[in-house]
């Protein structure tokens, strides 16, 4: 079982520090767009725009941040990366307590949180290459993955009791906390890292910028895997609003059934994530990728079709888990087959340019469901998603598109 392989202290200390973190955010879910509404009164605009154009200035800030990140040692970088955090997300109770909170404010914090998240995942990835063996690093992946999932499940409904007994800035609080939590677990990873080699000692050039997209889109089997992964988070996470609206307004669900129908399919992460490792040694990588890869397009349809009661929330739960059990399947195999197809000089670039892109193919995706939900209905909407997501398999590689001869990424462990 890959819960039981054992992959060394420093792993585990890594592995605690993106644990605390992902369930500070899990708790924080949210937190920002709901600060807005129930603090400053923000309407749909405003609360669209800060669910959306933060994090997409976010992904803007982050890309010349991705050359700084690939020359540097990578503990310092999350560390600094971790505390960034706390400090742009400690304003915000700083600023609710003297009465000074503004929509401006909330919408720089959105951007330096998701900036930071950026940098510290490139950086996070880059550094895990170099701390597990090769053959590691999909069970590193799968837990990581496994994480997230559960923090995901647990998360969100804790943070809004804890909201409705404390107020609203509390899980902003939390969230902010579990930064410093994981930075602290990152000062505790002992071992000697070693700094990046740069063969060019003049400053970075503005076309390193661009070095991140340029492996990935020069790689025939990233590429494929790259744009394929564009269309699918986008439109999947686009559906999210549309599915609240339709949910709560017009269904008339009430809130809490309304985070069960989000939280309790989250469990079928764990299960995905489980079965990352076996599935690929029974049935190879590409078998995942093409496979569970259409698998995870097929089901978004189906929200188009949740109808009041019982049944609509049975509808919404059968749909999300069987799209978070592929896709918790999925993205540990991805994640793998990105950084052992990425030199190491390339890995910070290479992971930071990736999560740009989805994250501004999420934004996008969003504004124009939004856009055309307000021209048509929510339900038009997420059908036109459903029938757009099913194109997708046919981004995905065909067969193993990795490049023949391709040199063997030289590695150096901690």
């Amino acid at each position: 079982m890959a819960g039981r392989r054992r992959l060394g202290r420093q792993f585990g200390w890594l592995w605690a520090s993106y644990a605390v973190s992902a369930y500070g955010s899990g708790l924080g879910f949210g937190a920002l767009p709901l600060i807005a509404v129930l603090v400053l009164h923000a309407g749909p605009a405003e609360v669209s725009a800060l669910s959306a154009v933060g994090p997409a200035v976010g992904a803007l800030i982050a890309v010349p941040l991705a050359p700084w990140v690939e020359f540097r040692r990578k503990r310092p970088v999350m560390i600094m990366m971790d505390l960034a955090r706390l400090a742009a997300m400690a304003t915000v109770p700083v600023a609710y307590a003297f009465g000074w909170l503004s929509l401006v404010q909330l919408l720089v914090v959105s951007a330096l949180v998701a900036a930071a998240k950026i940098a510290f995942n490139a950086a996070g990835g880059a550094y895990l290459k170099a701390l597990v063996r090769p053959d590691d690093l999909l069970v590193a992946n799968a837990r990581f993955e496994s994480t997230n999932w559960s923090s995901i499940a647990v998360g969100p409904p804790l943070g809004g009791a804890a909201i409705g007994l404390f107020g609203p800035v509390t899980t902003v609080v939390a969230d902010a906390l579990s930064y410093l939590l994981s930075a602290l677990g990152i000062i505790a990873i002992r071992g000697q890292e070693e700094a990046p080699r740069r063969t060019d000692k003049s400053p970075v050039r503005v076309g390193a910028l661009l070095d991140g997209w340029r492996h990935i889109l020069g790689h025939p089997g990233l590429r494929a895997l790259y744009l394929n992964q564009l269309l699918v988070g986008g439109l999947i996470m686009a559906t999210e609003p549309l599915l609240a609206v339709l949910l709560l307004r017009q269904l008339g669900f009430p809130p809490w059934q309304y985070g069960l129908a989000f939280a309790a399919p989250c469990l079928g992460g764990l299960i995905g994530s489980r079965l990352a490792r076996r599935v690929v040694a029974r049935f190879g990588r590409h078998w995942v990728f093409r496979t569970v890869g259409t698998l995870r397009a097929i089901w978004l349809i189906g929200l188009a079709f949740v109808r009041p009661g019982v049944v609509g929330l049975v509808t919404v739960m059968a749909v999300e888990l069987a799209i978070i059990i592929n896709m918790s399947l999925y993205s540990p195999v991805l994640a793998t087959y990105r950084l052992e197809h990425t030199p190491e000089h390339l890995v910070a670039r290479t992971l930071s340019a990736w999560s740009i892109g989805q994250q501004a193919s999420i934004a996008v995706l969003t504004a124009l469901a939004g856009l055309l939900a307000d021209v048509t209905s929510p339900r038009t909407a997420l059908t036109v998603a459903g029938l757009l997501i099913l194109t997708t398999p046919l981004l995905l590689p065909r067969e193993d598109q990795t490049p023949q001869h391709e040199p063997e990424p030289s590695r150096s462990h901690s």
